[in-house]
């Protein structure tokens, strides 16, 4: 069964069809505006943080939140259980990721702790996570996304480790859609945003020349109704809707 953007479905039944949405790492930042985003259009969306407390302000009804690690196995298992308890996947989105160390040093001093973090978190994570949940995800013929980043495609003093973990996981998302034609998926590079990671990455510089993170879900909930090809896209480059303009009545 598939379903648009606003939460439509299509197939038999599907005017009963609430969609179920899976956002890692939505407690802060642009995780945390496309979880209230879908959840406001409709959807059910079951998201995660490694803290408790960084969920306690998640209380839209739609929202199920679950303090776990992606990394940890048990973790993901406890996501899949609660997706099948909602019914099914419609959309799975791979948010959670790490940096490293900050602030960003060379990709020289990368050590043998730094770069398997970095790349358990950004790659081994959302590729067990995906497989977990790829039967549910093709029972709907539903959509996988990957946030990338533009460091993925370029290259920055500081940013290679970072954006290898993300040109890896582009590659990997790909691939599953080349594997699973059932699904769609998209690598999308949100660009530049004012974000708590961001921040972290420029310690004590002023960051708010940067869009902010709910600037953005607009364009991918455009991506998700278009439903292109499976690729990479910049999430800038998909036209979002005009925003409604009421009418005064006469």
């Amino acid at each position: 069964m598939k379903t648009d953007a606003h939460g439509t479905s299509h197939g038999t039944n599907a005017k009963h069809h609430i969609p179920v949405a899976l956002v890692t790492g939505g407690s802060s930042g642009l995780g945390r505006a496309l979880v209230l985003g879908l959840a406001e259009i409709g959807w059910t969306v079951v998201t995660d943080a490694r803290h408790s407390a960084a969920l306690t302000d998640l209380t839209h009804p739609g929202v199920v939140a679950i303090t776990g690690d992606v990394t940890d196995a048990a973790h993901r298992a406890d996501l899949v259980a609660a997706l099948e308890r909602l019914g099914g996947l419609d959309l799975l989105v791979h948010n959670a990721s790490t940096l490293g160390p900050t602030p960003l040093p060379p990709l020289r001093e990368a050590t043998a702790d730094t770069i398997p973090e970095v790349i358990r978190t950004n790659l081994g994570a959302p590729i067990l996570l995906t497989a977990a949940c790829l039967p549910l995800l093709t029972a709907s013929r539903g959509t996988l996304l990957s946030i990338s980043s533009d460091a993925a495609v370029e290259h920055y003093e500081g940013w290679g480790l970072y954006g290898a973990s993300k040109a890896a996981l582009d590659h990997a998302t790909l691939t599953f859609a080349v594997e699973t034609p059932d699904i769609s998926a998209y690598a999308v590079d949100p660009g530049d945003m004012r974000t708590p990671m961001h921040q972290a990455a420029f310690p004590g510089e002023d960051i708010t020349d940067r869009t902010l993170p709910e600037t953005v879900v607009p364009h991918l909930l455009a991506l998700l109704a278009a439903r292109p090809p499976s690729g990479r896209y910049r999430a800038h480059d998909v036209p979002a809707p005009a925003p409604a303009v009421e009418v005064a009545a006469r």
